[in-house]
C-alpha cells in the first residue's frame, strides 16, 4: 500500500496540488491585505468617514455589540 501511495505522489499531481495550495494561501494573504489596507480606507473617506473595520452584517438576525 505505501509503494503505491509513493508512485502516486511522485507522479507530480499531489505535488502540484500542494503547490496549488500555498500560492492560493499566499495570494488570498495578498489580497486580504489590499483590500484592507488600500481599497477600503479611501472608500469610507469618501462615504463621510466611514470605519469598514467595526462594520457587521449579521445574516442570522442576532444582534452583537461592537
Amino acid at each position: 500500500m505505501f509503494k503505491e501511495f509513493k508512485e502516486f505522489a511522485l507522479k507530480g499531481s499531489v505535488i502540484d496540488l500542494a503547490v496549488g495550495i500555498v500560492i492560493g494561501a499566499a495570494f488570498n494573504k495578498v489580497v486580504t491585505s489590499f483590500v484592507n489596507d488600500v481599497l477600503m480606507p479611501p472608500i469610507g473617506l469618501l462615504l463621510g468617514k466611514v470605519d469598514f473595520s467595526n462594520l457587521l452584517i449579521s445574516l442570522t438576525g442576532t444582534k452583537k455589540g461592537i
